[in-house]
């Protein structure tokens, strides 16, 4: 299920802070949107099962559901699914062509190096 841009801005926060309530979501957004609004935002998060919340007394506190480098992978196969046809070296190359001035040696050895090792992977399991 997929998340609006808004609703990235939350999860966002909630990834820096690991927990939060929502005026402190509220806090953070600090750009005029009322409590009612974050409030009802974390529901529909919590309805799509990305955002958990504990109840603590009065006050509710709001976590992501999945750990964040779980998220940005599912996040980002649905990127090279919806604009790259499930290419993933039409992605890199579109990544590389808008960085490749940006890019040092030791990030170019380790891109390398994760090359190799899924050539490895996969020749391991033909």
């Amino acid at each position: 299920m997929n998340v609006s841009r808004r609703e990235r801005q939350l999860l966002e926060i909630l990834y820096r802070r690991g927990e939060a309530t929502a005026a402190e979501v509220q806090e953070e957004l600090n750009d005029g949107s009322s409590y009612s609004a974050v409030r009802g935002m974390l529901r529909v998060l919590t309805e799509k099962g990305r955002v958990s919340v504990r109840a603590e007394g009065v006050r509710y506190f709001f976590t992501p559901s999945t750990p964040r480098d779980e998220a940005a992978k599912s996040a980002l196969h649905g990127v090279v699914d919806t604009f790259f046809a499930g290419n993933v070296s039409e992605m890199v190359s579109a990544l590389l062509s808008e960085k490749d001035q940006n890019i040092d040696e030791s990030e170019l050895d380790r891109l390398s190096r994760m090359i190799e090792a899924a050539r490895a992977k996969k020749k391991g399991t033909s």
